[in-house]
């Protein structure tokens, strides 16, 4: 049974994450961190918090207004200062399952989760098409625990294998090479209760933005008109989103094609014409071992059962 309270009963350090570096954040009390497994809605739903929370203010790339704490691409020293230095209400990147992120009484945390499956194809695209520069990036910043982010293999099939059966870390059993996706959403799930944790799905983002948004709005306490909420699904809508890309994540050297790689489909439903019927039993075996029934129904639907 989980305590009354999250607890930080895990250490995530890879390639990617360094989950200590939490340890330097001094919280405010209007403070928002968001936080997903990762290709569930993350800066879709970063780019809807900036256009909530500092409408008017200029920034280049959504990731200078939501910073990654838990990420080691910079000195915890400069991320913490780049932090410290935003006037707005912050809202913060994190990747980190609740066992690993420290909890606040204070803080609100957004949940954006999406079907297992969906999160695959979108991580297939995001992994598969890493350039040289970016392996050679991030396997050589120093002070990385355990072995380095292995290249993707070329077939699809194998990479869907390994990642529904495989963990990065001794205590997952899915996620490989990155961390746990299903493990992400089950450790917020133990405290759905809490009045300070909120749970967005992808596909009623999909579906709903502009119910959506308005829930996030009244969630974070900014009060919006609806046609203000009309502006921001409309500047946030897939297709602003890929027109505009390089202004929103960079023109990145780490993809393939660069931002417009990043920033691909934002549709569900495209593991149906590639997984067979044998790959989907390993999924339904995964989401057995890892989630209950109520929370394996939310994350494949969006729906709480009642």
């Amino acid at each position: 049974m989980p305590s009354a309270l999250p607890q930080v009963t895990r250490v995530y350090k890879n390639h990617h994450l360094d989950s200590t570096r939490w340890e330097h954040y001094k919280p405010r009390e209007d403070d928002i961190i968001l936080t997903t497994s990762y290709k569930s809605g993350t800066t879709w739903m970063q780019l809807i918090m900036m256009y909530l929370l500092a409408p008017n203010h200029d920034y280049e790339k959504v990731h200078k207004f939501s910073l990654w704490v838990g990420s080691r691409w910079n000195p915890i020293e400069e991320r913490m200062n780049d932090l410290e230095a935003q006037t707005h209400q912050r809202c913060i990147k994190s990747h980190l399952a609740l066992d690993g992120l420290p909890y606040y009484p204070q803080v609100k945390y957004l949940i954006v989760a999406r079907d297992a499956r969906d999160v695959f194809m979108s991580f297939w695209n995001h992994y598969s098409n890493y350039t040289d520069a970016f392996y050679e990036e991030i396997n050589s910043i120093p002070n990385r625990v355990g072995d380095p982010l292995p290249r993707c293999t070329s077939d699809i099939h194998v990479a869907w294998r390994d990642w529904i059966t495989k963990g990065w870390f001794e205590w997952e059993s899915e996620g490989y090479p990155f961390w746990g996706n299903m493990h992400h959403t089950k450790t917020y799930w133990d405290y759905k209760h809490l009045p300070n944790i909120l749970f967005v799905h992808y596909n009623n983002l999909l579906e709903n933005p502009h119910r959506e948004i308005k829930r996030v709005a009244d969630y974070i306490g900014v009060e919006t008109s609806d046609a203000q909420i009309d502006d921001i699904v409309e500047l946030t809508s897939f297709q602003n989103m890929k027109q505009n890309s390089d202004q929103i994540v960079g023109e990145s050297s780490d993809f393939k094609g660069g931002s417009k790689t990043f920033i691909n489909k934002g549709t569900n439903g495209r593991w149906k014409d590639v997984l067979s019927e044998d790959e989907l039993k390993l999924y339904d075996e995964t989401v057995k071992r890892i989630l209950t029934p109520d929370c394996a129904h939310w994350l494949e639907t969006g729906f709480f059962k009642d």
